[in-house]
């Protein structure tokens, strides 16, 4: 059991902090699966009345960039809460190679932030992606996902010689 892995770890001389879900271990199995499934059909009902309300109609493939922005969201929610918690931002962001302090994240969620919760819904989240405000987390965002359109070529490079130099 989990307290009896504690005490091992703890009566060892090891300190070692484990979290609840690396004790209830959600890196699979088919409740895990069925969490992301009603977590996307939430966000696709989310991303329907963006769709069909009419405020963002003047957007260009509104259909293909709420589908990505989905799959963005539902990428750094981690806890699959609904929304981005200050932790979460932190790894999000540390994973684009943009590290923030705590102050500077906490500043990005309360340019989103609309109901003061602390955290990023997926309606603020899509608001900010949508909307015309530049917020600093939307730029960051943007960028990452121009620096993933760009593929590299695959294979062998082509051999040159000192001919083909300019």
């Amino acid at each position: 059991s989990p307290c009896c892995v504690q005490r091992l770890l703890f009566s060892c001389g090891v300190l070692v902090l484990i979290s609840k879900f690396a004790i209830m271990n959600h890196q699979g199995g088919k409740q895990w699966g069925k969490l992301k499934e009603s977590q996307k059909k939430e966000l696709d009902d989310i991303n329907q009345s963006y769709h069909s309300g009419g405020k963002f109609d003047d957007v260009e493939d509104l259909a293909d960039k709420l589908i990505s922005y989905r799959d963005q969201f539902m990428e750094f929610d981690e806890d699959n809460s609904g929304d981005i918690d200050l932790m979460e931002l932190k790894r999000m962001m540390e994973k684009l190679g943009q590290a923030k302090t705590h102050l500077e994240l906490k500043k990005m969620i309360a340019e989103v932030d609309t109901n003061n919760s602390g955290t990023i819904h997926y309606p603020e989240f899509l608001d900010m992606m949508l909307g015309k405000r530049s917020t600093i987390l939307k730029i960051i965002l943007m960028f990452e996902a121009m620096n993933k359109e760009k593929e590299q070529p695959k294979g062998v490079a082509p051999k040159k010689s000192f001919a083909d130099l300019p």
